[in-house]
């Protein structure tokens, strides 16, 4: 019985990490991409543009910051002081003064029927003049009439959203061409992994004749060690070719913002002639570049930043208000009252009249930053003239060199077949298939070189060009 219960036991926890190990199994996803689906997925759920895409969402809270300076300001105000000692306050005693000179005026005498005289030091007096307790509650009304600072932020609110957005735009662009090149990476490497297990079969099935050839006495030993030696070369190219896209998938997925334990399966092919298609127009323009439209939203913000510099020093004008209701006493009663109402009505103005020269300072600061951001933008369009004749020529080299090891890659094929029909027929050496699939193993590496380089060089033109 105490074996059967061990049994069940086990077959219970056996049972339970299976079904553990199916759902863990079950809940990895498998995505099927092509290459604008992976980039649609990585501008969907990248960490770098969500935090872009925040910048946006900042930058018009700020906006709201500016706006909400330009309305009025209304807070309500309740205060309860307490004086456990009434403050003393010493002032002169013009009670008795003001007295004396009622009596001298009307002709009043003294006692002895004189005329009474003012006494000259009438003294001081001491009193306190605020009560133990004062309780009151009140409202305030503040509106900016004019403020020339206020009045600028106001403009450059549209702008300054602008900029944030192309920022936004600049880095999705940014994650647009890092996808691309390593999707299409990883894909010409699949490729190649193809055409290396071709040459794997070509070179197992070379061996096997090798080493028949040998066993009937026609062949050496030499002969069947370079053709294993060629064959484990191979198969080191191909483990090491399939580490690189392993390591490049899951590289990309990280860019992409997937999880790392989904799976990726890449469904994009290459077709020359797409690689080749629409890359080489003449016409280009600076305004399809997000970047140059970030630097003219730059350029407008800093105008409004000079202007913002100039008409600080016009004067501003605030409306204020309050009305309030208070009541104090010696005793701590002061919610029934008597409540004394108050208020006021002020219209103020600060006319600014010398700043020790710092506005004068702040205006040519902010002169200079415009300059400087002019500077850039001519500087940029240099910059993109420059990358635009840069990725032409090299997607014109891409190309040309990518035909030329095309039609290498057919020459190889059409010798190693030739060299291979001649070696069965007895009548060609091993060295010399050797040496043809050697040739045609290069030539294959060196096509697909050419191909990831086409596919690079086209990317790059196509972002210079701000069609990407």
């Amino acid at each position: 019985m105490m074996k059967t219960a061990v049994s069940l036991i086990m077959v219970t926890l056996t049972l339970s990490w299976f079904r553990g190990l199916a759902q863990s199994q079950d809940s990895v996803t498998i995505h099927y991409f092509t290459a604008k689906q992976a980039v649609e997925y990585a501008l969907n759920n990248s960490e770098t543009v969500k935090n872009a895409l925040l910048d946006i969402r900042q930058q018009a809270m700020t906006n709201k910051e500016v706006t909400a300076a330009a309305l009025p300001s209304v807070n309500a105000t309740s205060s309860l002081n307490i004086n456990p000692k009434v403050p003393t306050f010493t002032f002169p005693n013009f009670i008795a003064q003001s007295t004396y000179a009622v009596l001298i005026a009307n002709g009043v005498k003294d006692g002895s029927g004189n005329p009474i005289k003012s006494p000259g030091d009438f003294g001081v007096i001491n009193a306190g003049l605020s009560s133990k307790y004062m309780f009151s509650n009140g409202i305030d009304l503040n509106q900016i009439l004019f403020d020339g600072q206020v009045f600028v932020g106001l403009m450059a609110r549209n702008a300054a959203m602008r900029n944030a957005e192309l920022s936004a735009d600049v880095t999705k662009e940014q994650i647009k061409t890092n996808v691309y090149k390593l999707y299409y990476q990883l894909v010409v490497g699949n490729r190649q992994i193809t055409s290396i297990e071709a040459n794997i079969v070509n070179y197992e099935q070379l061996l096997h004749d090798t080493k028949i050839i040998f066993q009937n006495g026609f062949a050496e030993k030499l002969d069947v060690d370079k053709v294993q030696v060629q064959l484990s070369n191979l198969q080191t190219m191909k483990l090491k070719a399939r580490n690189q896209i392993d390591a490049g998938m899951e590289g990309l997925k990280f860019l992409m913002g997937m999880p790392m334990n989904d799976s990726l399966v890449l469904t994009e092919t290459l077709n020359d002639d797409d690689i080749k298609q629409g890359v080489l127009s003449e016409e280009y323009h600076f305004e399809d570049r997000k970047e140059y439209q970030q630097m003219q939203t730059v350029i407008e913000l800093q105008k409004l930043n000079v202007k913002r510099y100039q008409l600080s020093r016009l004067p501003s004008l605030v409306l204020s208000a309050n009305y309030s209701k208070s009541a104090q006493g010696e005793h701590f009663d002061l919610f029934k009252g008597p409540y004394f109402t108050s208020s006021f009505i002020a219209l103020r103005m600060s006319v600014p009249i010398f700043s020790g020269f710092s506005k004068n300072a702040q205006v040519e600061s902010a002169r200079i930053s415009l300059r400087q951001s002019e500077n850039r933008l001519h500087q940029l369009r240099s910059s993109i003239t420059n990358d635009i004749s840069q990725s032409r020529l090299n997607m014109k080299t891409a190309l040309y060199n990518m035909d030329t090891q095309e039609k290498n890659v057919n020459l190889a094929e059409q010798v190693y077949n030739s060299t291979k029909l001649k070696y069965e027929q007895g009548v060609g050496s091993n060295q010399e298939i050797s040496t043809a699939q050697s040739d045609l193993v290069t030539a294959q590496n060196n096509y697909y070189s050419s191909i990831y380089d086409a596919i690079i060089a086209r990317i790059d033109f196509l972002r210079a060009a701000g069609k990407l």
